[in-house]
């Protein structure tokens, strides 16, 4: 087991600070009563929360209490006890005549009864079905919400220690905590565990309490579903006011079998789906998962414990600030495949999936416009036998499959790796290397000559592997993005290998090398069909839509330079991060203009003045530019067409050092691309300069 070790790990959100690690205990604060307890279905009919009492009104904190056996039924009043009823399972329904958002004042009761449902789908005028292209299947708009009460600090909506507890057809939104000296457990719209963390990470164990020891039987719950939530968001489907975000989406902090499907999880601070000390068996399949890790953790599902047997599969992950799906020292292996992986790394500079440990498997995914590579793989901790076949790449700032070597791992290998390795044929080179140093294929020649439109392929590579060749976009340099398969050989014993491929005069081709034991390699360099010319390229327009009609054609005449007079900075005050009124006037004429031009994206650039340290002036800046980037995120622009960065004093637009020249540095810079290829004219304001 891992908990005490998973809190130490757990860093960013508004309540876990970046770089101050967690020094805590898991404990228990109830358990159920090992007696037998009828089960009940429960009708909530009171969006209000505070304490339990006998009157017309049964809340859900009261109808939890009835179900879980710790609220006896003679115990409620004549009215409440007309809305609970003997049921072959229990169940909590909902209809909510009045107000549908449940304001909490307090951390609900977990949910303990095995079989519980909480069904958000009983309330009247559930649905309809979500319209939005978006979605890679339909979720249903709920109408309960949850969400704490004005002032109050929840920590967590749900928390479940029972086995297969569904939760169906809710909105959670703005579950979160505060900065405390020893920091907290980890705050989440929806915890699953054995038992509940305190709040403060850092108490002593009170009486009664016992601390969770690794490796004991922990009692994880099994077969917990969540389905058809929206998760980080309410009803109206609206990024919430930043001090109103939850933390995080689903933590399964110890649970087994989960099945995390259909939901919608967006606009979170840290993670949309976090494991920790167990999640083996977990499936997370058809959710769709936008602009998360925007304050935090900025991965949207990080896999941290033993996830062994854990599928990820059919989601839709775009618009995060990290990596689509990031390890960190896993126990086991997992399978991640058919998922639509796009527009990520908008903060960090970080591959689309990242994998620590052994035996993962990663196909069949489209993977694209990601600032780093497609897949990288750790080399320490030491890591081998990941396969990655049969995926789609496009539009990466480096390779579609990224070893990386044990001589690279500072902060930066471990989010983007290292790029191409060399051949490796030392006796170490089985542990200096992610996936036992597999060496990539090399073609003969750089051009093969092309008759009747198909070509022979020749080169070599390490004995018995399987090489996929595919036909290649993007290219950069020698390389270029895994973009569509075309065919597989396998090496005779010597590692050669020969194929015919069907391609067009002017394709470029690569090839990686699967070896079962070992996993696969990075990319070849490439080579062409007939001629070696640049090869074709992918648009960069950012969507996180999916497509239901074919696109429209491209216009026969190119179309006309865009000429903008938009502004392009806004300033702040001395050690300030705050978006002054006169900035946000300026703010709202950038937005004006995204929005009547979606194919323009835009780079947010934090600049600071020079008095301060480096590493200080450098968090400043991104603080900066992450303000702009929510003010913009919460008035509509999406996620995936904002990349952020930090320059700190090393950009100045002055050399002097007067009130002026200062107030000029303190800014964030809006860098505008038209996704066309044309040009912009910009205009520099200075009416909203903050003098101290």
């Amino acid at each position: 087991m891992k908990l005490t070790m998973y809190l130490s790990k757990l860093v960013g959100t508004a309540a876990l600070a970046a770089t101050v690690p967690l020094v805590a205990q898991a404990v228990a604060i109830q358990t159920v009563s090992a007696q037998e307890i009828t089960p009940y279905s429960v009708i909530v009919n009171s969006s209000g929360d505070g304490d339990i009492r006998p009157d017309d009104a049964l809340t859900l904190r009261e109808a939890i209490s009835v179900v879980n056996g710790t609220l006896p039924i003679d115990a409620l009043s004549t009215a409440e006890r007309a809305r609970v009823t003997p049921a072959a399972s229990p169940s909590i329904n909902f209809s909510l005549a009045d107000d549908p958002t449940i304001e909490l004042v307090e951390p609900l009761p977990p949910i303990m009864a095995a079989g519980t449902l909480v069904d958000g789908a009983s309330q009247p005028g559930y649905g309809p079905l979500s319209t939005t292209d978006t979605m890679v299947t339909p979720v249903p708009t709920p109408v309960v919400a949850l969400t704490p009460a004005a002032g109050a600090e929840v920590l967590r909506g749900l928390t479940i220690t029972a086995d297969a507890v569904t939760v169906r057809g809710l909105s959670l939104y703005g579950f979160s905590s505060k900065h405390r000296s020893t920091q907290t457990t980890p705050p989440a719209d929806i915890l699953i565990t054995h038992l509940v963390p305190p709040v403060d990470a850092g108490l002593p164990d009170p009486p009664g309490w016992r601390t969770l020891l690794p490796n004991e039987d922990s009692d994880a719950p099994v077969g917990v579903v969540i389905e058809d939530n929206w998760l980080g968001m309410s009803p109206s489907g609206e990024m919430p006011p930043v001090e109103q975000m939850s933390a995080l989406g689903v933590v399964v902090f110890n649970g087994l079998d989960t099945v995390i499907q259909r939901n919608r999880i967006e606009f979170h601070e840290g993670s949309g789906i976090l494991t920790a000390a167990q999640a083996m068996g977990m499936d997370v399949t058809e959710n769709t998962m936008r602009t998360n890790g925007v304050a935090g953790i900025p991965d949207g599902i990080r896999l941290d414990g033993n996830i062994d047997g854990a599928q990820i599969h059919g989601n839709l992950i775009c618009g995060t600030d990290g990596s689509g799906v990031f390890m960190f020292k896993p126990e086991g292996s997992a399978r991640i495949y058919r998922n639509d992986i796009r527009f990520n790394g908008r903060r960090f500079r970080r591959a689309a999936i990242y994998l620590m440990g052994n035996g993962h498997e990663v196909t069949e995914n489209v993977i694209q416009h990601q600032p780093g590579p497609g897949v990288a793989i750790a080399s320490y901790p030491r890591s081998e036998g990941n396969i990655i076949r049969n995926n789609t790449f496009a539009a990466l700032d480096g390779l579609s499959v990224d070893l990386g070597h044990n001589d690279n791992s500072g902060i930066q290998d471990f989010q983007r790796k290292d790029g191409p390795n060399p051949p490796r044929n030392s006796s170490m080179r089985r542990r200096d290397t992610a996936n036992a140093a597999i060496n990539a294929p090399e073609f003969d020649d750089y051009v093969f000559p092309s008759s009747g439109g198909s070509a022979t392929l020749s080169g070599v590579a390490d004995p018995g592997t399987a090489i996929d060749i595919y036909k290649v976009v993007d290219r950069q340099g020698y390389y270029g993005a895994l973009n569509e398969y075309v065919t597989t050989v396998f090496t005779d014993e010597t590692g050669s290998f020969s194929v015919d491929v069907e391609a067009p005069e002017g394709t470029l081709l690569s090839a990686i090398a699967t070896d079962d034991v070992y996993g696969t390699s990075e990319p070849s360099a490439i080579t062409a069909v007939g001629t070696l010319g640049d090869g074709p390229t992918t648009p960069a327009m950012p969507s996180c839509e999916i497509a239901q009609d074919p696109p429209e054609p491209e216009p026969e005449l190119p179309p006309e330079p865009l000429v903008l007079r938009i502004p392009r900075n806004i300033h702040f005050a001395l050690d300030k991060s705050d978006i002054s009124p006169a900035s946000a006037a300026i703010m709202d004429e950038i937005i004006a203009v995204l929005e009547e031009y979606p194919f323009i994206t835009v780079e947010l650039q934090g600049h600071t003045d020079p008095r301060a340290s480096n590493a200080y002036n450098q968090a400043l800046g991104e603080r900066r530019a992450l303000a702009a980037r929510n003010y913009l995120l919460q008035r509509g622009i999406a996620a995936e067409r904002m990349r952020i960065r930090s320059f700190g004093e090393t950009q100045r637009v002055s050399s002097g050092s007067g009130r002026i020249d200062y107030a000029r540095d303190r800014r964030t810079e809006f860098i505008f691309t038209d996704t066309r290829g044309l040009d912009i004219i910009y205009e520099n304001l200075e009416t909203d300069l903050q003098l101290e």
